[in-house]
């Protein structure tokens, strides 16, 4: 059972997120050739005040 961790910024449209796990999904069933249903995603979403790139909070680089 693959396991697929997807890290970024908060998504909150859902509608997106299903067609994003949808094509993850479809994707990862064929490289592994296996059926979707033993495919695992888990979605972590982070604030821009958890993320630094550069030295720089994410927030305070707009």
């Amino acid at each position: 059972m693959p396991v697929i961790n997807v890290e970024g910024p908060k998504v909150d449209d859902l509608s997106k997120k299903r067609d994003f796990v949808e094509k993850i999904t479809e994707a990862a069933s064929e490289f592994y050739s296996l059926p979707k249903e033993s495919i695992i995603i888990l979605m972590k979403e982070n604030r821009q005040d958890n993320v630094s790139v550069g030295g720089k909070l994410l927030t305070d680089r707009k």
